[in-house]
């Protein structure tokens, strides 16, 4: 407990106007349209002030930033700061009609918000339908003035975003698959930093190129902004050193191939080789797939290029080797659960991992898909005739239409959403095995679960095989936590703890459930507010595979959710 207060501490501290130990930064967003082409197709997208990807955030831990969103388009809008942890400022967190209503045309609203206790990668992107297609970008924390990293400061750092690009508009693909019940269209190619590269067609002059020295140490800030696919990425001929994890400093591993779901971030060392090799190296990324249906197989790739030493006479490109990396199979769960096994905090004394020991709350969350009857006089395309859908505990979580943070401080939640949404499933079952269920129809509400200030919470998130089993990125909104267990098959609760890693668990924002198993995390619910969690594959949020939390306010001033700011949107 004593922890949170002092970050609550340290947030009032920076809000004082003469502390020396932060600054206050300012951005304009400016929500247009503007003409983009990629794969030789050309179409008007959304976007922050006419940049695809966005513009990039930079601050340091303890610095204010204020950020103020215009939108210029028709669509509604609002932003989420994916991975801040906006202490008693949930009115700055963005999810469209969970912390606020959107932000309508010719409206503007003002998200002011401090970074505390965070240092690494996160991103901002937009939190409503599937605009975050095209509205995102990157947000680099750096650590305090005078304040080193845990590891040697490196030459540069670069962000590199993956993407997707949609020869469509991707508001209509998710339209039309709501409408018919069936799965969406998938995206035309996947981005590096918006850009395809030379394995598509018509995209050799949309390669994003990153040019290095010999023996110099690189920092590539790596962001999954993929709406519906986790990646695997590696450059060819070098190896990457993993030292951060959603703004979290993690014991630093060596691997030749990352993996990322939507919505998590990895800081990776990249060391050059001591002498320029003559020779290119491609940097690709290509999907993990661990669903049924059909998903963009393709692969996008950028290109590790060396300067040429200032006394080298003039190369012929044509004798520059071209050396290209080796991705696991797309379908690799193996290599997934090998790779998420090696993370671990640093759990030391100067970056403590806070794992909380005595549970006061436990929660068994099945996560998984399901479906909705076909409404009469229509056809529908999902599994035998029906709807998809998606829930957790078989609860499809119905979005209301005023937003539930406003609902949740006015005192007036009736008719807007209940808080008896079940710890555990209702009706338990086989979850990873023979037999299933014959009904996969799932119960469509607006159903909460409602939390004591600075209790201790257990959530154990079982993946579920109706309809296929799937590996699931689900984030969780106002709070990091650690990562304690995970495995295949059904999460037993008499051996499966005995298990569990309190020592130096990873802390997270994001995590992904095994394809047919559990993951387990522990955290400490000491932000007060309304908080989303949701799996971050776009379709199956917009299937209903999300829920929310209400964290009680404290007993201190610092512990209470302050009230709504004068330009929050109206629904």
């Amino acid at each position: 407990m004593g922890y949170s207060y002092l970050l609550f501490g340290f947030a009032i501290l920076c809000l004082l106007p003469q502390s020396t130990f932060c600054i206050t930064r300012h951005y304009t967003f400016n929500i247009v349209k503007h003409n983009a082409t990629r794969l030789c197709t050309t179409k008007s997208i959304v976007s922050v002030n006419g940049r695809f990807p966005g513009p990039r955030i930079v601050a340091r831990e303890g610095d204010r930033v204020i950020v103020k969103v215009i939108n210029q388009v028709s669509n509604n809008i609002s932003i989420h700061w994916h991975g801040i942890r906006q202490l008693a400022n949930g009115w700055a967190d963005g999810p469209a009609y969970v912390t606020q209503c959107p932000i309508q045309f010719n409206k503007s609203y003002t998200y002011n918000f401090t970074i505390i206790g965070q240092r690494g990668t996160l991103f901002w992107h937009a939190h409503i339908s599937w605009l975050r297609a095209t509205v995102y970008g990157p947000i680099i924390i750096l650590p305090r003035r005078n304040e080193s990293y845990p590891f040697k400061k490196p030459h540069k750092q670069i962000p590199i975003m993956f993407g997707e690009w949609w020869n469509v508009d991707t508001e209509a693909v998710i339209n039309q698959a709501l409408q018919t019940g069936g799965g969406p269209n998938v995206s035309d190619a996947y981005t590096i930093n918006g850009l395809p590269g030379p394995l598509y067609n018509c995209s050799s002059k949309d390669t994003f190129k990153l040019k290095v020295k010999p023996g110099k140490t690189y920092m590539l800030r790596l962001i999954n902004a993929a709406l519906n696919d986790e990646m695997f990425f590696s450059i060819a001929n070098h190896t990457l050193t993993i030292v951060d994890t959603d703004a979290i400093y993690t014991k630093p591993f060596n691997t030749n191939v990352v993996f990322i779901t939507p919505g998590q971030t990895t800081n990776v060392l990249l060391k050059t080789k001591p002498h320029y090799p003559n020779a290119t190296f491609l940097m690709a990324a290509q999907p993990y797939f661990s669903g049924l249906g059909t998903f963009d197989n393709s692969t996008v790739a950028g290109i590790l290029e060396y300067e040429s030493p200032l006394y080298s006479s003039p190369t012929n490109k044509s004798k520059i080797k071209l050396f290209k990396p080796t991705l696991p199979n797309m379908t690799s769960t193996s290599f997934v659960a090998n790779f998420t096994k090696n993370f671990r905090s640093l759990a030391n004394t100067r970056f403590p991992a806070n794992v909380p020991l005595n549970i006061d709350k436990r929660f068994l969350f099945t996560i998984g898909l399901g479906s909705n009857p076909c409404p009469k006089n229509m056809t529908c395309q999902g599994p035998n005739g029906t709807k998809f859908a998606a829930s957790v505990n078989n609860i499809s979580f119905v979005l209301p239409t005023t937003a539930l943070l406003q609902s949740h401080y006015s005192g007036q939640s009736n008719g807007i959403y209940s808080t008896d949404f079940p710890a555990t499933p209702l009706n338990p079952f086989n979850y990873t095995g023979s037999p299933q269920p014959n009904n996969t129809f799932v119960t469509n509400a607006t159903k909460l679960v409602v939390l004591p200030f600075n209790s201790s919470v257990e959530v154990v998130l079982q993946d579920t095989s109706i309809l296929g089993a799937e590996n699931h990125p689900l984030h969780l909104h106002g709070h990091n936590f650690f990562v304690v267990g995970e495995g295949f098959g059904n999460f037993d609760p008499n051996n499966d703890p005995t298990n569990f890693n309190l020592k130096d668990p990873i802390e997270r924002n994001t995590v992904g459930i095994p394809a047919g198993g559990w993951i387990a995390f522990r955290f400490f619910a000491d932000n007060p507010g309304v908080w989303f969690m949701h799996c971050h594959f776009e379709v199956h949020t917009s299937w209903g595979l999300r829920m929310a939390w209400i964290v009680l306010d404290g007993s201190l001033p610092s512990q209470k959710l302050p009230p709504p700011p004068s330009d929050l949107p109206k629904c």
